[in-house]
């Protein structure tokens, strides 16, 4: 493994360093004996999945079909959140790397097997990071998310999951109008349903 870096705060480490360290670490959280339990668990809820801005943006979405390969890209993520975090001793800021709302709504689902994902970084002695009020949306390509991905050899972002910030700007506003026309407002967070009569 990668020896610990020093960093400014807030400064993004090489992404060639963060792309070899990322794939090391996904070596090893793939290779753990509770990874299978960890990955069957994240998929195992499908109905605490529902978003109205993550998932809802993949065209013609399948949770059964996209729900595997969405654990891989999610998963990828957080490694490379662990390297940049290791690699800048301990910043979260800068370990909080922009993604694909898509993949950002999986990694939830993963950081929800809290037990399962407390042993085995605690066995590994890596760190995965996940903070909201560091999220940062705005992926595109060839930014340093997609540099380090590249690096780590894991091939080329899936597109039906990385998906750019005008685009994903463009699909919200689709989706905004259809909620509208069926009561639901604000991105989910508003609803004019009263459910008729209360039993």
């Amino acid at each position: 493994m990668s020896t610990m870096l020093s960093a400014p705060r807030g400064a993004l480490s090489d992404h060639d360093e963060v792309g070899h360290d990322g794939a090391e670490i996904l070596s090893l959280v793939v290779n753990h004996p509770e990874f299978e339990r960890f990955r069957l668990s994240t998929l195992a809820y499908p109905e605490c999945w529902a978003t109205f801005t993550g998932y809802p943006l993949v065209a013609g979405w399948d949770l059964d079909q996209d729900g595997p390969a969405l654990f891989d890209e999610a998963l990828r993520v957080m490694c490379l959140k662990a390297a940049v975090f290791r690699l800048t001793d301990g910043d979260e800021q800068a370990a909080e790397l922009m993604c694909a709302p898509p993949v950002d709504e999986m990694i939830h689902a993963l950081i929800a097997q809290f037990t399962l994902l407390v042993r085995i970084q605690q066995s590994l002695g890596i760190a995965f990071v996940h903070s909201t009020d560091m999220e940062r949306f705005g992926w595109n390509p060839g930014d340093y998310t997609h540099r380090c991905y590249r690096v780590a050899g894991w091939g080329d972002l899936n597109p039906r999951y990385w998906i750019s910030a005008s685009e994903v700007a463009r699909r919200l506003a689709v989706l905004r109008e259809k909620y509208s026309n069926i009561g639901i407002h604000d991105d989910g967070r508003r609803h004019d349903f009263d459910f008729g009569q209360v039993i």
